[in-house]
């Protein structure tokens, strides 16, 4: 089971991408086109991401912004990984990012709940 096995749906629209990754619509078309992700799309040619892309972008993200790869650079070590974990990016240093963003999450129902009630 991938590291998002606390997120229940098979597939993510853009937006929620987005919106968990906290990378921009427009940063994920590009990085589509850069890292040759590949996210299904649906019969009204939306987008449709599983969860081994986010596990995937998320760690685009890390080797780009944090561990200040080159967009070349980056490609080079995700085929690394593709291959060495015969195409599964299982990467230990993303569980603390998801407990962030479970954190975010939660605090964004509980402000959703607060207007509700």
């Amino acid at each position: 089971m991938g590291k998002l096995a606390h997120f229940d749906k098979l597939y993510y629209r853009i937006g929620e991408v987005s919106r968990i990754t906290k990378v921009k619509p427009h940063v994920l078309r590009y990085w589509e086109q850069e890292f040759k992700l590949r996210p299904e799309r649906s019969g009204r040619a939306q987008r449709r991401y599983r969860r081994e892309d986010l596990e995937t972008i998320l760690t685009i993200k890390k080797l780009l912004y944090e561990e200040r790869f080159t967009i070349a650079g980056a490609k080079k070590r995700i085929q690394e990984l593709r291959r060495r974990r015969g195409g599964q990016l299982e990467m230990e240093f993303l569980k603390e990012g998801y407990k962030e963003v479970l954190r975010e999450v939660k605090k964004e129902l509980t402000e959703i709940k607060e207007v509700l009630d």
